[in-house]
């Protein structure tokens, strides 16, 4: 692979990791509403839907992981 293909796979991955670090904030921002949901209201379809969005979120995350990790491997 040769220079200008092997930076634009560094670019790539600095655009994931940028991502990454929004992704993260609004998977904390909603971990955090939910935490601070009353009790009585945590059974509700609202928090369940809430806990499967910080789940599915929170598996994104690993996945641009293991992306970089391949591409950094790559390069």
């Amino acid at each position: 692979m040769n220079k200008d293909r092997r930076n634009q796979i560094k670019k790539v991955i600095n655009m994931l990791q940028n991502a990454k670090e929004i992704l993260n904030s609004i998977c904390d921002e909603e971990q955090d509403a939910y935490d601070n949901m009353p009790e009585n209201l945590q059974g509700s379809m609202r928090a369940s839907d809430m806990e499967d969005a910080i789940s599915e979120m929170s598996d994104a995350l690993d996945a641009i992981d293991d992306v970089c990790d391949t591409l950094e491997g790559v390069t």
